[in-house]
């Protein structure tokens, strides 16, 4: 017995439907269930074989910003995976003219960009490198600055579109 891969996260937010209304205009994740008083919402994302990836619940207006990582024991960020380095290109594109993008990393075996969402919660959008190419890079905690032209180019000859 053993875990296979991560099914949901489940945030509190200041407003599930504007949330909810940010992660579909971003990463075109859907509604699955919207509760009717806006006190949750379900949403699975676009290629997704789960029931929901995101679940969101209300906790209102006058919630104070999270102190994870400052203040507090708590999580740092999600991440959400995309399948080809083209994908995360227009990804990241998206959450600049949003105003949601804060950074962007090459971390070796994987290619990543970090938003915020409206509550200020962190995620990541990455492209992880096939197995195949990680090499020594594998064993290592790696974060330097994203090029991700350069990345494309790189991987570009990569089956399926990955790098492309």
């Amino acid at each position: 017995m053993g875990v296979t891969r991560m099914n949901h996260a489940v945030l509190y937010v200041r407003d599930a439907r504007r949330t909810a209304d940010f992660y579909g205009r971003v990463l075109d994740f859907k509604v699955i269930i919207d509760d009717p008083h806006g006190r949750y919402a379900f949403l699975r994302a676009p290629d997704s074989a789960n029931h929901h990836d995101l679940a969101l619940f209300t906790i209102g207006a006058g919630a104070r910003e999270s102190q994870a990582g400052h203040a507090t024991v708590g999580l740092y960020h999600i991440a959400w995976e995309v399948p080809t380095l083209a994908e995360l290109a227009a990804l990241k594109e998206r959450l600049a003219a949003e105003g949601a993008l804060v950074g962007a990393s090459d971390h070796g075996a994987s290619k990543s960009l970090y938003a915020k969402d409206p509550d200020g919660l962190e995620f990541e959008v990455m492209w992880l490198v096939p197995a195949e190419h990680w090499g020594a890079e594998e064993n290592e905690a790696i974060i330097r600055p994203l090029d991700l032209a350069a990345e494309r180019l790189r991987y570009a000859t990569l089956p399926e579109g990955s790098g492309e």
